[in-house]
């Protein structure tokens, strides 16, 4: 697992590369506030080669934060990045490591026949029951997010791993109710607190598209405040003395800001709350898929830091409040370079941020 002493350890070693406020804390644990992230890709050898690289590469250059899902890249991206930690001069104490749970992954490659795959693989074993399953794709059910906890492990090939989200639960507002998701996610949250207790991960969370960013009326919004009195119901019924949610994954960047700007959870934003509740964020889409190393708002680019507009770019999303990483996708070796650098400039403060939407 990530470690006070490790993390502090890689924090002293490369802090002096970076301005002052790159590493930041997640409970008493020093991460960068960039993060690899593994989503995009062709599930080939060729592409977990250079994710492998890149991964390395980022270890060995600053950045100790690794986001992954078992669902992505068909189970490729969190072999590749188990396989990256293991090559790594960095130890695994060293590293901040979290992965998702939620949709259905294949293995390796998609199958002939997707619908026989699972129900072979999750129906038949008894691991999903066919009304826990939405859209033939997604369960956040309590005995199948169990089973995929320990898939993960073992993909990683490590026995801990630092943070555990469940992944995008609004997909199951397609066909359930709102009030049936969060009855869902209550006796999920119970099954992670006592997961967190037997010392498997450190702490959970959510890791969303829609969910948070949208208005309260929108088809796929979840309240986080509703979630959060979920997780402390869930932790006062396995008898913990304070719930382990500690974060929330959403799109942030600068043409998708709707997390600071819609105030869709009783009034507040989304992370208005998490600042509140001092729970962390992790913004995914921090390039938008590449598209604002392109362009971007003159007025925006005119307030941020960095030689190149990827790296402005990517501290507009590590300026946010409640920000801890910016997850970036770091799938070659070439982009790994640019992305670090950006950690040598200091974000945005709170006034300039602020003004960009005023």
């Amino acid at each position: 697992m990530a470690t006070y002493e490790g993390t502090w350890a890689y924090r002293d070693r490369f802090h002096e590369r970076f301005a002052r406020t790159y590493f930041r804390l997640f409970g008493d644990l020093a991460v960068s506030s960039i993060g690899v992230g593994t989503y995009l890709g062709d599930p080939t050898d060729e592409v977990d080669s250079a994710y492998r690289a890149a991964i390395v590469g980022a270890l060995e250059s600053g950045i100790n934060v690794i986001d992954t899902a078992i669902n992505y890249r068909h189970q490729r991206s969190e072999r590749v990045v188990g396989r990256a930690i293991d090559e790594s001069e960095i130890g695994r104490e060293s590293v901040f490591l979290a992965t998702k749970g939620g949709f259905l992954p294949f293995d390796g490659a998609r199958p002939d026949d997707p619908g026989r795959y699972v129900y072979e693989e999750f129906v038949a074993p008894g691991l999903i029951d066919r009304e826990e399953l939405v859209a033939g794709q997604h369960c956040i059910a309590p005995a199948y997010i169990d089973d995929q906890l320990d898939r993960s492990l073992e993909n990683l090939g490590v026995d801990h791993l630092d943070l555990y989200y469940l992944h995008n639960p609004e997909t199951q507002l397609r066909e359930r109710s709102r009030e049936d998701v969060y009855d869902h996610l209550e006796a999920t949250f119970e099954l992670l607190e006592r997961r967190v207790e037997a010392g498997d991960i450190g702490a959970y969370g959510v890791a969303t598209w829609d969910a948070f960013r949208v208005p309260a009326g929108d088809p796929s919004h979840l309240s986080l405040p509703e979630v959060l009195g979920r997780a402390e119901r869930a932790a006062a019924t396995v008898g913990a003395d304070a719930h382990h949610f500690s974060a929330v994954q959403l799109p942030f960047n600068v043409s998708m800001a709707d997390a600071f700007t819609t105030a869709a959870h009783d009034g507040r934003t989304a992370l208005a709350v998490a600042s509140e509740h001092d729970l962390h964020v992790f913004t995914s889409a921090s390039l938008m898929q590449g598209k604002l190393a392109r362009e971007m708002p003159d007025r925006v680019e005119a307030e941020l830091a960095g030689e190149t507009r990827a790296q402005r770019a990517i501290n507009f999303a590590r300026s946010a409040p409640a920000v801890t990483s910016a997850l970036i996708g770091m799938g070659s070796p070439e982009h790994v370079e640019e992305n670090v650098a950006a950690g040598t400039f200091e974000p945005m403060g709170a006034n300039a941020f602020d003004a960009v939407f005023e």
